[in-house]
């Protein structure tokens, strides 16, 4: 992306801030915000915990502009139906045109920045229900980590379930991704196993005072015909780390993608940085991977 127009962003963020408002007022919307069996969300809301680096490059996604371009690149894709960011991302979007159609996300807890001491305690600092429903976004993404040893879990899962009754109340998707983790020497990991990925999706369909408006979105692990078999709730894959064998992980995807209540993929670096560095044909091959739809009866 040029410096042109990145400087065309600053500028209008410095004096017409009120263009991000009435663009997005004026994007056309998708008539479904998630559709069943072809959901493609591209993932964007990782530098807002400070989470910089992709596979090798540790600095990767630190050029706003050059994130930008990626991003657009993806979303001009076919079979891609949305988009996952915080704030500042989705507004750049916003004014860049590039949402009209796609289904969009708002990230709503990243204060549980990456190698922070009190990372479990992932604090609501981006959107709210109520913002996401002003800007017309479709529904709001929350991470929540279930440390069996950290008592600062609870203020977690505590402030995802209100989240989840806020956004149901106003007929929003709640987008939960849902781990089971430890804090190793200071620093927070996932347990990537199908029983601990069975066991937090569990624990997740059952937050808030409603679970209408709840979809899952979890990690591709060993088995996940019992990772999905463990709720009736629509189930989006997440993407995860950029892998060096990329072949072996679509496969993986594809796989799953056929399970009964999997709806899609929700994609960030695995896409936008690519192993060759090519967006488009790892956008492509993604959207390629999902089952015909079955023939009308």
């Amino acid at each position: 992306m040029s410096d042109e127009t990145v400087r065309e962003l600053a500028l209008a963020r410095a004096r017409e801030p009120e263009r991000i408002a009435e663009a997005a007022a004026a994007r056309r919307r998708p008539e479904v915000a998630l559709g069943e069996g072809r959901t493609l969300v591209v993932a964007a809301d990782h530098s807002a915990r400070g989470m910089v680096g992709t596979g090798r490059h540790p600095g990767a996604m630190a050029d706003r502009g050059d994130l930008l371009e990626r991003l657009c690149l993806a979303l001009s894709r076919p079979g891609v139906t949305g988009v996952l960011g915080s704030p500042d991302i989705l507004e750049d979007l916003l004014l860049l045109g590039a949402l009209d159609g796609m289904s969009v996300f708002g990230s709503m807890n990243r204060g549980g920045i990456k190698g922070a001491r009190w990372e479990i305690d992932d604090r609501f600092t981006a959107y709210d229900a109520a913002t996401l429903e002003a800007m017309g976004f479709e529904g709001g993404k929350m991470l929540v980590r279930f440390d069996l040893d950290d008592p600062a879990t609870a203020t977690t899962v505590e402030a995802c379930a209100r989240a989840i009754g806020e956004l149901a109340r106003r007929r929003l998707i709640a987008m939960v991704e849902p781990f089971m983790a430890r804090t190793v020497d200071g620093r927070v990991t996932h347990e990537l196993t199908t029983d601990a990925a069975v066991k937090a999706s569990m624990i997740a369909a059952g937050l808030g005072p409603t679970s209408a408006y709840t979809w899952l979105k979890v990690p591709v692990v060993d088995d996940m015909e019992r990772v999905a078999a463990a709720t009736a709730q629509p189930t989006l894959l997440l993407g995860g780390e950029v892998a060096e064998d990329q072949d072996a992980t679509f496969e993986r995807w594809r796989s799953a993608l056929a399970l009964p209540n999997v709806f899609g993929l929700v994609v960030g670096r695995s896409l936008l940085y690519p192993p060759g560095d090519d967006v488009t044909a790892a956008v492509d091959a993604a959207a390629g991977l999902f089952p015909d739809p079955a023939p009308a009866s």
